[in-house]
């Protein structure tokens, strides 16, 4: 890489032979506790180019960017910019709602660099390869902790995921999510459906739920989770995560770490920042270089999902902008739920809902104003009764908190109020829509 021309408003480099123009280098993109401008985000990913490249080559890529640096919201573009160079692949995409769009596909350092100038400071590929998008070649494992869960926990089920993967006869390997999580990443033969994937990580949810009851959960609704959530619907069609190397937008610009099993019991997600992981790469290299050359088969996975089905386990519930499909249960919280005929009633969690916003610091903001209003209340309320939601929207995330009463004594329960904040930000379902972000087009899809 070479520096090839400097002016005040951007500077061009030459990697790979091919010029890339960052705009606004010097633009700031983390301020709290590190200063890093949008340049040195740039040359991370250069620094680490050989695998991050390596985790989006040949893949379609939803961009999500944050153009006002990761401290402020990001938006969710499918659609490949008019204005890319001629070097830069696209594909074009089918989504559940029938849509299609043409994505960037990016297969060199070039191409990355030139989607990080756009604000994507995350890289989100689909679980496939362009020359076949309807047989994705990942099985996507997201490890989610809720409230109060540590990262121990995360870790032992992690391992409890590496020990079924083996009896299964397939490798997972393993990454921080760059946030308080893991993803385990297995590579697949592209011989199966997103149905049948998405069956097959369900199957593995309900497995290791079964093996540590008490720290994992495939429970979707947020109000029946405990302890890290295998969330399966990572594997649903137009899903994506942050892949590996990605930058997240935390105060210490810590970013997704490719692990050996080795290092799981020991490491700290703290430890891989944008800071760290160049020297981290040159002294050891990408753990994950060889994921590719280890297909598996989810043959075992598919068969313990048949037996699960033949017990009577349906389906569970799909993410909300999919159709309904054959087999789901009904689609609605169990707080919300109506008791069937002639069966017990199931109790129903009292969750009322205290802030909405396009914000998550003003969402939290408003919960302390809450808590303030009603102190007796919220002495009774355990870590995980508050429930921080990331709504996905058409174009971005909103976040919703909601507060589960079930150990507030019924004398001193507060009702429903209007929620403060109460904003939505954007579509989220038919005849709710918001305004237009900079540079998007009205007819893009839901993402991430």
């Amino acid at each position: 890489m070479s520096r090839a021309d400097k002016s005040e408003h951007a500077e061009t480099l030459s990697i790979e032979g091919r010029a890339v123009r960052i705009s606004h280098p010097d633009k700031l993109y983390f301020t709290r506790q590190v200063q890093l401008s949008k340049l040195d985000i740039v040359n991370y990913y250069l620094s680490v180019a050989p695998g991050a490249v390596s985790g989006i080559f040949d893949r379609p890529i939803v961009l999500k960017r944050f153009v006002n640096g990761a401290e402020e919201d990001a938006f969710y573009q499918k659609r490949a910019p008019s204005d890319r160079p001629a070097w830069l692949r696209t594909v074009t995409l089918s989504f559940p709602s029938g849509r299609t769009a043409e994505e960037v596909v990016v297969d060199d350092a070039a191409g990355l660099a030139w989607i990080v100038n756009l604000g994507c400071i995350e890289l989100h590929p689909h679980p496939l390869r362009s020359g076949d998008l309807e047989h994705p070649d990942e099985m996507r494992v997201d490890l989610d902790p809720g409230p109060g869960v540590t990262w121990d926990d995360v870790r032992r089920v992690a391992l409890e995921v590496k020990a079924l993967l083996e009896e299964a006869g397939m490798k997972g390997w393993p990454k921080t999510s760059g946030s308080r999580g893991m993803h385990i990443n297995v590579h697949i033969h592209p011989h199966w459906g997103f149905d049948q994937v998405r069956r097959a990580a369900l199957a593995l949810s309900r497995a290791i739920e079964r093996r540590v009851p008490a720290l994992a959960t495939s429970k979707w609704w947020k109000e029946e989770r405990h302890g890290v959530f295998l969330d399966y619907n990572q594997n649903a069609k137009d899903r994506t995560t942050a892949s590996a190397y990605s930058v997240r937008p935390l105060p210490d610009a810590r970013v997704s770490a490719p692990l050996s099993w080795d290092e799981v019991e020991a490491c700290d997600p703290a430890d891989f920042t944008v800071l760290t992981m160049p020297a981290r790469f040159a002294r050891i290299g990408d753990p994950h270089a060889e994921m590719n050359d280890a297909a598996g088969s989810l043959d075992i996975l598919l068969e313990i999902a048949a037996r699960d089905e033949a017990e009577g386990l349906g389906d569970a519930p799909w993410p909300p902008h999919f159709r309904k499909m054959a087999g789901e249960a009904p689609r609605v919280a169990p707080s919300r739920a109506r008791p069937a005929a002639k069966k017990p009633a199931r109790e129903k969690m009292p969750l009322i809902t205290v802030a909405n916003s396009h914000s998550k610091a003003e969402a939290l903001a408003g919960l302390e104003r809450w808590k303030q209003s009603h102190p007796a209340a919220a002495q009774h309320l355990a870590i995980d009764d508050v429930l921080v939601d990331a709504m996905r929207g058409r174009y971005s995330t909103w976040t919703r908190i909601r507060v589960n009463l079930r150990h507030v004594p019924e004398d001193v329960r507060p009702h429903q109020e209007k929620p403060d904040p109460d904003e939505v930000p954007e579509w989220t379902g038919p005849g709710r829509k918001r305004a237009q972000m900079p540079g998007e087009s009205q007819s893009s899809d839901t993402a991430e």
